[in-house]
């Protein structure tokens, strides 16, 4: 099977091979993904090999690599909200979360493109308490990002691609739905044995409908309307602003690597 690398900022992903149809989703710079099959006009269907997730792409958005990424090194995160990386010398923007596959002295080779990064890495992070405070660290920084249906960068962000992104910094990989990322990690039982970084899942009485990360067992960060931070109890979300609630509480999940 072919493998491709996304070669532009963040490439929409669609539910079907036609731009009038959803965007469901965004790939970053750098991302690997498996090229399942073409159609005409020049769309592909692919599937992440970060998080299995699968859609259209058009073809102009990835270039075909070999299967054997090692030759690109191993893959670091740019780490600013927004990212200079140099395309055969001229520059171009990536967000926050992008992949940096580098070989040495800053470069990486996609096709017959040649990049070169110099910018912000995220540093790694192991222990749970540093991955807690990575992962509140950069949380904040996206305050105020406008929600976007599918979206995962600064300019443009739904609930579970804020939270997959966030958690992807902070070194942890989380599928990409909201209802996908209610079935990983462990229960918390109660909202006050929660912890910072600590998953929040609400329902509209039928399914997974939304997701934030927990700051606190009293304060939620999560995109709805826009990234903000609210007021959570035991019954939801509280909209600080109206005083209103907002969310149905469902449950609450602790990653593995956080215990």
């Amino acid at each position: 099977m072919k493998q491709g690398m996304v070669v532009v900022p963040a490439a929409p992903v669609r539910k079907k091979p036609h731009h009038k149809y959803e965007m469901v989703n965004q790939l970053l710079f750098g991302e690997k993904v498996a090229i399942l099959s073409a159609k005409r006009k020049g769309w592909v269907k692919i599937k992440s090999l970060y998080d299995g997730y699968k859609g259209w792409v058009t073809q102009h958005m990835i270039r075909e690599t070999g299967r054997d990424a090692s030759k690109n090194g191993a893959p670091m995160l740019a780490g600013a909200l927004l990212n200079t990386i140099l395309v055969d010398g001229l520059p171009m923007h990536i967000p926050m979360g992008a992949f940096i596959w580098l070989s040495g002295e800053g470069r990486m080779v996609a096709g017959n493109r040649e990049y070169r990064y110099g910018g912000a890495l995220a540093a790694p992070v192991t222990d749970p308490a540093g991955i807690r405070a990575a992962i509140e660290q950069y949380a904040r920084q996206w305050l105020n990002a406008p929600y976007l249906w599918g979206g995962k960068t600064i300019l443009g962000v739904d609930c579970s691609g804020f939270a997959q992104t966030i958690f992807k910094m902070a070194g942890i990989v989380l599928q990409r739905d909201a209802w996908q990322q209610a079935q990983e990690g462990l229960v918390v039982k109660k909202l006050q044995d929660a912890r910072p970084g600590d998953l929040a899942f609400f329902d509209d009485q039928q399914e997974i409908v939304h997701v934030g990360i927990l700051l606190g067992p009293d304060q939620i960060i999560h995109a709805s309307g826009q990234v903000r931070i609210d007021t959570i109890d035991k019954k939801g979300i509280i909209n600080v602003e109206t005083g209103k609630r907002t969310h149905r509480l469902k449950l609450i999940k602790r990653m593995p690597q956080l215990t």
